[in-house]
């Protein structure tokens, strides 16, 4: 089996193509090509390892027709278009970790140069001016820090103004009471924040909810005086009714290292009186831009040699210790999808994943990326656990995914039920041993079987002979029978019957199949 080939396109740190080439990649470092170079490029990879330079766009997926996995050494990917990679089935990773010491440094530097003014006393005296009455700071030791976000870079910013003997009050909806302890920080909603703090520090993803989350309205609702800083993203801030806020003296001073447009080469904030920008440098130390490059390499080479999942933003994460032993659960999930997508038809617009015993212990989301992929695989070509649950939104399904904490008969089960015009239609299977996949249930019917390969399902009435007719048309088909699994609900009523063959069964032969007396359903499966 070759070595998955993996492209490094931005500079990074030299490590990061020797951990590859350690875990069992191919490696090349090709820096500062065109759009159109790395479009003739690309089709070579199954890995892209970049920073902010190179730009994923849909030219470029297109061309990509071997890349599996996309890594970002850094936190932001505006420059990769997710919503195509999805579609594309094209995992996205960033490294959110590797840098968040640095960001929340430089935001604890800017806010030091907002209190003392450093930046503008440092120009006055370089140019002989020695204006120190004009310069008058302020003490940061008991002024409140308003927190507006408060994740991974956020509690790291609080407990450095702990440690400067700030108070700290945080704003973020996703921030728990006992958390807000844990960190020894206050927990507020967004105007309580923006009327108490003295400083304000932003440090939230650009969404929807959060652009322009100071907005003129909510500035005017802070306290008069308030210095304000800014080191996550370009939009957050309305950089206009900033600037006019500066202007009156409602805000005292402000500090951004990112824009709503980048590179700011012009910007409506450049001249306004007391305020400091830096050009994008929250991650720009050496420590950090190690750190991302060594992750990005480590987290790319686990997807591609171990199939583990690291800080993705397109697919549920599965650590490379962790992917051994969901791989059987996603095996069997796929395939229970693959089934019931098989069987059932009509407008489908739910379907459910039910996990009992030892499944519902693990992850589910993992287990449903699987399912969906095995269920869309029967709608599209292309499919993988990426881009199915995208395909599945697109057709608007309904995804449901429940946990049962009670074990049943079996130690482990997968169940799978799709809404049909004609009622709810269910699958169900489990691991035999920690490996072997098995179906154990199919539309309320019980029966033991693998699925795999070509497959025929068949519903008939349960009546003597049948068996016999159906093994004589395969049989004089030339066509063998490789397992013959049966299942029924009730003497005398519906029976199931799963042959597995070792070939496709041809169209014509179905036909036949279906005319069998006592038959109601023949239907060929695939896996």
């Amino acid at each position: 089996m070759s070595k998955p080939r993996v492209l490094i396109s931005d500079k990074m740190d030299p490590n990061a193509a020797k951990i590859f080439e350690e875990r069992g990649c191919d490696v090349d470092v090709i820096t500062g090509e065109t759009p159109e170079q790395l479009i003739a490029r690309i089709g070579d990879y199954d890995g892209l390892a970049i920073r902010s330079s190179t730009k994923v766009t849909k030219d470029v997926l297109d061309a990509a027709t071997n890349l599996k996995v996309i890594g970002r050494a850094g936190i932001g990917v505006d420059n990769v278009d997710i919503p195509y990679a999805s579609a594309k089935g094209v995992v996205v990773m960033n490294t959110p970790f590797g840098n968040s010491i640095t960001t929340a440094e430089h935001a604890i530097a800017m806010i030091m140069a907002l209190a003392r003014q450093i930046p503008e006393a440092n120009e006055s005296t370089q140019l002989s001016k020695w204006e120190k009455s004009r310069f008058m700071g302020v003490e940061v030791t008991g002024k409140t820090l308003g927190l507006i976000g408060a994740g991974n870079i956020g509690s790291i910013v609080a407990s450095r103004a702990l440690g400067l003997k700030m108070k700290v009050v945080a704003y973020d909806p996703f921030l728990t009471e006992e958390r807000a302890i844990e960190m020894g920080v206050e927990k507020a909603d967004l105007d309580a924040v923006l009327a108490r703090a003295d400083f304000i520090t932003l440090h939230v993803p650009m969404t929807d909810q959060t652009r322009n989350i100071l907005s003129k309205e909510n500035l005017a609702k802070t306290k008069p005086g308030v210095r304000i800083v800014n080191c996550a993203r370009g939009g957050l801030i309305d950089e206009l009714a900033l600037k006019e806020a500066l202007e009156s003296g409602h805000v005292a001073g402000a500090a951004l290292d990112v824009f709503a447009e980048e590179p700011a080469r012009e910007n409506v904030l450049f001249g306004a009186p007391n305020f400091i920008c830096t050009p994008h440098l929250g991650a720009s130390t050496t420590e950090a831009q190690v750190n991302v490059a060594l992750q990005v390499a480590e987290q790319l080479a686990d997807y591609l040699v171990n199939g583990g999942v690291t800080n993705a933003l397109n697919m549920p994460s599965l650590s490379a210790e962790e992917a051994p032993k969901f791989r059987p659960y996603m095996g069997l999930a796929e395939k229970l999808g693959s089934l019931v997508g098989q069987l059932a038809h009509g407008n489908l617009t739910e379907i459910s994943i039910e996990r009992s015993g030892a499944a519902a212990e693990l992850n589910g989301k993992p287990i449903e990326a699987a399912v969906l992929a095995g269920f869309m695989s029967n709608y599209s070509d292309s499919v993988n656990m990426v881009n199915a649950p995208h395909l599945a939104k697109d057709r608007g399904l309904d995804v449901r995914s429940i946990r049962h904490d009670r074990e049943g008969v079996y130690h482990t089960l997968l169940r799978v039920t799709v809404a049909t015009s004609q009622g709810p239609r269910s699958v169900a299977g489990t691991l035999f041993g920690t490996e072997a996949c098995r179906l154990v249930e199919i539309f309320g019917i019980g029966i033991e079987a693998q699925l795999r390969g070509h497959m025929l399902y068949i519903v008939n009435e349960d009546a003597p002979g049948f068996i016999g007719s159906i093994g004589s048309l395969l049989g004089e088909a030339g066509i063998n029978i490789g397992t013959f699994n049966l299942g029924r609900r009730d003497a005398g009523g519906d029976a199931v019957i799963l042959l597995s063959l070792d070939s496709a069964m041809p169209e014509e032969l179905v036909t036949k199949a279906s005319e069998i007396p006592g038959v109601k359903t023949v239907m060929p499966l695939a896996f």
